[in-house]
């Protein structure tokens, strides 16, 4: 029985529909349907419209809205009228609406697919990103609900609404009709409108983190009365830093007749401060933390650092909290730094702000850090300061209720004042939005990263995300595929970003060492070929080197074309009487930086042993003022100081640029409503140059590991910028439809949420229609049938097990090969099932023998975190044994599938180890990306394992394949741009 139009299930409130999004300045506001509850909050809403914007929408001059207008905008079925809304504070500042149409214009129902569009925004908030926003959102309810086409009436003059339709990126005609403008929008999302849809996102999240790190005023909400505790220990901080904006101390519980507080304002709570607080830092317990909240987003408050903890890290009542606390502040239009936070920091001369826990602030550098620990942001910083590196940025972010890595990386990809992003994650929310953005932002500056929680399969205490099911191998191999520099350790991750921010790219592997321990650079030889580099002989400068000899052999190996690295190696000098003498390390460090300045930009790093000053030295930036002279050398003998170095900035890639990543005009309008456009944003200058800092390690190995840290990334970002294509044979030799067609039939019309693994037969066909060709296997139940297979495909054959705990398992006794005849295969058979059992628990299949080859395994998966992944390894024990497995993100391109056979720890043996003849590697490749075609076209092939794949001289056979079909998980990074909801 059809449900009647009252019972049906689209009547009912699409609560999926409603979302967080981040305007263009960088405030958040809720979409949501329109129910007939909000009456009252669309007449108020429309009474605070302009006159102008009313014509704009209704074409006439339209003061107020009668009963039947407000009962119309407010009473939708959400299947052929449908209403948005944009809110603030539970206010709506803007709305959209679609009436389903037929091709005569009029009211109709399914299956009709064209709906007319109508938008209204508040003027006071036009020119923030809304109606682009509403657009977005609303178009993908409209697909949801079969729509198709968006038609639209715009006034001639409304220029502003008719452009923020033609710069959304859909297909889209125009004409002029009866004196107004006819809009026709195909809602088929496309390349564009993706790349449009992507780049306000960038844009407005890295607003949203800009505003929280570069405020104008900052309250501390909490602020102790005596000294020590939580808010006062930031109020002391922010005031030590030298905070250029205004400061305000805030705690319900002051004297009434307190006036300062450490020599700032003192109030009791918000509304009594005379002006707009942009960032509050909130330090009260966690039961107060709401009423704080409440006080910052009725005073207009743009944002948050709470440092309260007792949320998510105390368990599920404390993540309920976070939520609501999450709910709270977005629906004021506020971002949140926390709960649980340590702090912010901007050492930009034009803030300095520290509104955080760290009682030093660093120095200011080019260096920013993102951490979700307070306890390894406290390390960072303090092992960044001694090693007198610099900070731009620094945010701790404790529970990661919402702010993020990704937001951070968004920031990071426009501060001009960054050169290296940091991060150390626990957990990632969306590693599909991740991986694209770090692979955006590593095109033009590096992105080191930490993992923790690597290994424990659940995400840390306070972090509510989706734990992804890959393993953390797969992870580190997809975010290498995105330029990512994954190390380690906190420790590692200091010491590549202080490499990367202080010296350039390296073009190639090749690595000069020179010093004065023979001992020490032969340590470093054997570090360099244990990491992949290629080094030179160490050349030994002996103990009796002085700074002189350092800063010429510094010099003569910058100048050698055959080399891209140098590493100096530097030991105290030993006395008459036997005794260290650690000699000035700032003459060495003046040496060796004069030498990195005066010669081509290389990349330099030192490995010193107890040298005093040296590391201080040489990350001391050089100053403008004239050289000076010291009278000593290491030894102490008399020798000349070179002159302040410059160094050499790293060198920087352009981005690609995307379409549609120029600010749009904004309108309130819709069909009808006017706004103001938004001034274009200015093109991002150059970094100004500034002096190298030549790093300092005191082992040899972490020296080296860095270094070769920075050649792989500088590989990948030469490779980056002339990206891998998908070869266009793939089109000619594919049929998508036919494969869209078997699969919708073989998941039926109510298909199981589990999936179904499709038969072998089932498997063939499915893969044949993507030109991928699988050996046919026949069943053997019985000698007989045994030996009638193999006269139907013809000798030689093999005769194979495939029960689950003997798949692929000729180790075991269940496989057999190359048998030539009749009696052969009668003779297995009898061998077979006498040693492993009956044949009804074999389950045996005949096959016909495939060319000899290496045998590899090719797979690919969907994880509904990261997407669908291509996997390669070779089959057996390296790969199942070993974890020599390769992975890449689908799509493939032909350079990604190349470097997955490549990447491999055993892929020489594909290319002729020890004498053997090479494979057909371009086959294998050509297979790869045929695999990553068909999940990339249809993801309800949610797993495919194609096992063995024997890859001979000439060709190659797919001898088993397994296949499962499922509904397709959601992929919220192709929908309408949102906040996520943890």
């Amino acid at each position: 029985m059809e449900p009647t139009p009252e019972l049906s299930p689209h009547h009912a409130y699409p609560d999926h529909w409603e979302a967080d999004v981040v305007l263009r300045d960088g405030g958040t506001a809720r979409i949501r349907p329109i129910t007939t509850d909000d009456a009252e909050r669309l007449v108020s809403f429309y009474e605070q419209v302009s006159d102008e914007s009313k014509y704009y929408r209704f074409f006439a001059p339209y003061p107020r809205l009668s009963d039947r207008d407000v009962h119309r905008f407010t009473h939708h079925d959400y299947v052929d009228r449908v209403g948005l809304a944009v809110t603030i504070g539970g206010e709506f500042i803007g709305t959209v609406r679609f009436d389903r149409i037929n091709e005569q214009g009029r009211p109709a129902s399914a299956p009709a697919d064209e709906a007319e569009v109508a938008f209204l925004v508040q003027d006071a908030h036009q020119g923030r990103g809304v109606a682009s926003a509403l657009l977005e959102h609303i178009a993908a309810v409209a697909r949801e609900r079969g729509i198709r086409r968006f038609a639209a009436e715009v006034l001639p003059a409304n220029n502003k609404m008719i452009k923020v339709f033609r710069d959304a990126g859909y297909t889209q005609q125009r004409s002029f009709e009866d004196g107004s403008v006819h809009l026709t929008l195909d809602l088929e999302p496309t390349e564009k409108s993706l790349a449009v849809q992507r780049g306000r996102e960038q844009r407005a999240e890295a607003r949203s983190v800009q505003r929280l790190l570069a405020p104008g005023s900052v309250a501390v909400i909490g602020t102790g009365r005596t000294p020590g505790g939580v808010g006062r220990t930031v109020l002391r901080n922010l005031l030590a830093a030298g905070f250029t904006g205004r400061t305000y101390a805030v705690n319900r519980a002051f004297d009434e007749g307190l006036a300062t507080l450490d020599g700032v304002p003192a109030h009791r709570s918000l509304g009594e401060i005379d002006e707009q607080v942009d960032l509050a830092v909130i330090a009260v317990p966690a039961h107060r933390v709401p009423e704080a909240v409440a006080d910052c987003g009725e005073h207009g408050v743009q944002g948050l650092v709470v440092l309260s903890a007792g949320y998510a890290e105390r368990g599920s009542a404390g993540r309920e909290l976070q939520r609501e606390l999450v709910r709270q502040a977005r629906s004021y239009g506020m971002r949140i730094i926390g709960p649980n936070a340590f702090g912010i920091i901007n050492t930009a001369e034009s803030v300095r702000l520290n509104a955080s826990l760290a009682p030093e602030p660093p120095a200011r550098g080019r260096i920013g850090l993102f951490t979700q620990s307070g306890a390894i942001g406290i390390a960072l910083l303090s092992g960044l300061h001694r090693r007198g590196a610099g900070l731009s940025s620094f945010i701790s972010a404790g529970n990661r209720a919402d702010v993020s890595g990704n937001d951070f990386l968004q920031y990071s990809f426009e501060d001009q004042d960054t050169d290296v992003a940091l991060l150390y994650l626990e957990s990632l929310g969306n590693p599909r939005k991740f991986t694209r953005l770090a692979r955006r932002t590593a095109a033009v500056k590096p992105v080191v990263v930490v993992k923790g929680a690597r290994h424990s399969g659940t995400n840390p205490p306070g972090h509510a995300v989706p734990v992804s099911r890959i393993p953390d191998a797969t992870v580190s191999a997809l975010m290498r595929q995105a330029g990512v520099i994954r190390v380690d350790t906190v420790t590692e991750m200091v010491d590549a970003g202080l490499l990367l921010a202080g010296q350039p790219l390296p073009a190639g592997p090749r690595v000069a060492i020179l010093g004065n321990s023979e001992s020490l650079g032969l340590l470093t030889y054997d570090a360099c070929l244990a990491e992949g580099l290629r080094p030179r002989p160490p050349r030994d400068l002996t103990t009796a080197a002085s700074p002189q000899d350092f800063r010429d052999a510094l010099a003569e190996a910058l100048a050698d074309g055959t080399c891209d690295a140098v590493i100096v190696t530097a030991i105290p000098w030993v006395g008459e009487n036997g005794e260290a003498e650690t000699g000035d390390g700032e003459v060495l460090a003046a040496a060796l930086r004069g030498a990195a300045a005066g010669g081509p930009a290389k990349p330099v790093a030192v490995v010193h042993v107890e040298i005093g000053g040296l590391a201080e030295a040489l990350a001391a930036a050089s100053s403008t003022a004239a050289p000076r002279t010291r009278p000593t050398t290491l030894a102490g003998r008399p020798a000349a100081a070179p002159g302040a170095p410059t160094g050499a900035a790293p060198p920087t890639a352009t981005a690609p640029t995307e379409p549609g990543t120029e600010a749009p005009a904004e309108t309130a309008g819709t069909a009808g409503t006017a706004g103001t456009a938004e001034p274009a944003e200015p093109e991002a200058a150059e970094p100004p140059a500034r002096p190298g800092r030549i790093p300092a390690y005191p082992a040899a190995e972490r020296a080296v590991r860095a270094m070769a840290e920075a050649v792989k990334y500088a590989q990948w970002r030469r490779q980056a910028a002339t990206p891998g294509k998908v070869p266009e044979f793939l089109d000619e030799t594919t049929d998508e439809p036919g494969a869209a067609a078997l699969i919708d039939t073989l998941l039926g019309t109510a298909p199981d949420p589990r999936g179904r693994p499709l038969t072998h037969d089932e498997a063939r066909e499915l893969l044949g229609r993507y030109g991928i060709p699988v050996r046919p296997t026949l069943p053997a139940p019985d000698p007989e049938a045994a030996v009638a297979a193999a006269a139907r495909l013809g000798y030689p054959v093999a005769l194979k097990t495939t029960a689950p705990h003997l798949r692929h398992r000729a180790d075991l006794g269940g496989v057999r090969l190359d048998l030539t005849d009749e009696d052969a295969l009668r003779r297995a058979y009898a061998e077979v099932t006498e040693l492993l059992g009956k044949p009804a628990e074999l389950l045996p299949v005949v096959q016909s023998m495939a060319p000899r080859g290496v045998d590899t395994v090719v797979r690919a998966s969907i994880d509904a975190a990261a997407g669908a992944v291509l996997s390669f390894g070779l089959a057996g024990a390296p790969s199942e044994l070993l974890g020599d497995t390769a992975h890449r993100l689908v799509p493939a391109t032909d350079r990604d599938a190349a470097e997955l056979i490549r990447s491999i720890k055993a892929a020489p043996v594909l290319f002729g180890w020890r004498g053997s003849a090479p494979v057909d590697t371009p086959a294998l490749e050509e297979l790869l990306l045929r695999l990553s075609r068909l999940v990339d076209d249809h993801p309800e092939v949610v797993s495919v394992a194609l096992e063995p794949v024997v890859v001979a001289p000439q060709g190659l056979t797919v001898l088993g394949a397994t296949v499962r079909l499922a509904p397709p998980p959601p992929r919220g990074d192709l929908g309408p741009r949102r906040l996520p909801n943890y």
